[in-house]
């Protein structure tokens, strides 16, 4: 139920507006000076105040400042019996929603109620809006607890709160818009915007447009000035993707946004100066692009200032079924399906697979089976055809089930826990060297 109180040291005119205000459904509360007033407040949400502007020990005017100062969300009505413009003046800078006349104004109360509930009511929706997203990009929400994604997260924690440019490398779907908001997000930039842009989404022209901007008459249909994306974040957040694909000559502009903070519009004379933090990320190798001629040297240095390596899903493969278990109960949800859960055989064949899409792939896959599901268990058989079995050298096929996929399975893992160390593997399998690598080469483990 919407909470209204009301503060004035006129007891009549107070037990009267309760009345009034309570048989239109609110929920109304009483106060006779700022004190107990703002007790009233500690103790309990309040939507609306109605305030007096004179109070036995103090003033309502004032009041309304330090109300809104700590409960932003709550809207206050100040009443008084004497119109005053400075003090009404005040009053709507300090915050409050309106000021009226004590008498003359009475039956604009409940008008004005309902009108300043629902903008508390907006207020409370874009404040639970703001919760959601923050929880979807903040690191707690990165699943997975294997070494390299561990370690991963904890280098972007780090790097968040300073303003260095950071490098996202990895596979496709590994990941990289979600670090780079949660690196936002966990920075001092977090209530500026954030632009995420793809390189490869556009040509050379169209993309130093969309990133600088343009002049008036800078090239036929432009008639007036446009901002680009770096005047747009001003203050916040830039995401470069597949920075690798970006053209040489936007390079060169790139460069001098880092260098000097400064870019030119298309058509532009004029420098325009912009407080923007860069993070990139690139699925590349960009020391082979740079050999190539492909990517300049100078910029590699400048977005490399922190690189952190996502993991593909083959290096991560103890995450797999955290992982489908998070996108199954995701996705039970959205198609409104009964609980949903992952048959061993399922969860073998997915930590079988080799993920060339990674996260994005997996997300994918988990969804199709739950849509084609009628029971209560993910089995393989809703799974696309290149996970009902894999091939090993020699011709000879595993299916998802058997002893030779559980051993390639259990040597991937050690694999990935000893970060590719094969004279480690080797010893915590108990076998040798020469038999790791024969293993390796009969599943084609790389």
């Amino acid at each position: 139920m919407n909470s209204v109180l009301i503060i004035d040291d006129e007891e009549k005119l107070r037990n009267l507006l309760a009345k009034i205000i309570a048989l239109e459904g609110f929920d109304v509360q009483q106060a006779a000076d700022c004190k107990s007033g703002f007790k009233k407040l500690e103790q309990s949400e309040v939507d609306v105040v109605l305030c007096d502007v004179k109070l036995p020990d103090g003033n309502g005017v004032e009041l309304s400042k330090t109300i809104k100062e700590k409960y932003s969300s709550t809207e206050i009505i100040l009443l008084t019996a004497y119109g005053n413009i400075p003090d009404g003046v005040q009053a709507i800078k300090n915050g409050a929603f309106d000021y009226i006349i004590k008498g003359d104004d009475n039956n604009k109360i409940i008008p004005l109620l309902n009108r300043a509930m629902e903008k508390v009511a907006l207020a409370k929706r874009v404040q639970q809006l703001e919760k959601q997203l923050g929880n979807k990009y903040s690191f707690s929400s990165i699943i997975g607890k294997s070494k390299k994604i561990t370690a991963a997260v904890e280098a972007a924690t780090k790097v968040a709160v300073t303003d260095a440019t950071v490098l996202l490398t990895g596979e496709t779907g590994t990941g990289k818009e979600v670090f780079a908001q949660a690196i936002h997000n966990n920075s001092h930039r977090k209530q500026k915007t954030f632009f995420a842009v793809n390189c490869s989404a556009f040509s050379k022209e169209l993309l130093e447009n969309e990133l600088f901007g343009h002049k008036a008459g800078a090239f036929t249909g432009a008639i007036k000035d446009s901002k680009g994306i770096f005047e747009e974040a001003n203050g916040g957040t830039v995401f470069l993707d597949e920075i690798g694909e970006m053209p040489l000559e936007l390079q060169a502009k790139l460069l001098r946004v880092l260098e000097t903070g400064e870019f030119l519009k298309v058509g532009d004379s004029k420098s325009t100066k912009i407080d923007v933090r860069i993070i990139a990320a690139t699925n590349r190798d960009l020391q082979k692009e740079i050999a190539a001629g492909n990517f300049r040297e100078d910029l590699y240095y400048r977005i490399a200032v922190f690189t952190i390596p996502l993991p593909s899903l083959k290096e991560r493969v103890s995450d797999i079924e955290e992982l489908a278990n998070f996108f199954t109960i995701h996705f039970t949800a959205k198609t409104n399906k009964k609980s949903i859960q992952i048959s061993k055989p399922y969860l073998q064949a997915l930590q079988l697979h080799n993920w060339k899409g990674n996260i994005r792939e997996l997300k994918n896959v988990i969804e199709r089976s739950v849509i084609l599901t009628d029971g209560n268990e993910l089995l393989p058989d809703s799974l696309p055809n290149e996970f009902q079995q894999s091939t090993t050298t020699q011709g000879k096929t595993l299916s998802a089930f058997d002893l030779a996929s559980a051993e390639k399975l259990h040597i991937q893992k050690v694999l990935n826990y000893t970060n590719g160390n094969k004279t480690e593997t080797a010893r915590l399998l108990n076998i040798g060297l020469t038999t790791l690598y024969r293993k390796m080469q009969e599943y084609k483990i790389g």
